[in-house]
């Protein structure tokens, strides 16, 4: 059986390799949305982890909500994209600031 530690250790890693990537990025949008969902894949690991390692449901349970809003999420922000790049031209987030007043 694989220790607790080594899936928050994978878990720590997704989270990392997600936040570098939004901190690193700031230009494309959709490496940025990809990034929130690694994000929540990361959340979702150790969910899946504590509840295996407690022997309760509730984590995975709670999985399945999380990744039901995160398929949502990813729907609609990939159609906001689409809207945005057939007004604007671009996907570039520093050319997207026509909300500024």
């Amino acid at each position: 059986m694989i220790p607790l530690s080594h899936f928050l250790i994978v878990g720590a890693i997704l989270f990392g390799l997600s936040l570098a990537g939004i901190i690193l990025n700031r230009k494309n949008l959709i490496v940025l949305l990809m990034c929130v969902e690694l994000m929540l894949l990361a959340v979702n690991t150790n969910f899946i982890a504590f509840s295996q390692f407690f022997g309760s449901t509730e984590g995975e349970t709670f999985v399945f909500f999380i990744l039901a809003v995160a398929a949502v999420e990813s729907a609609i922000g990939l159609a906001i994209l689409v809207v945005m790049f057939r007004n604007r031209g671009t996907i570039n987030v520093s050319e997207l600031d026509s909300l500024k007043g």
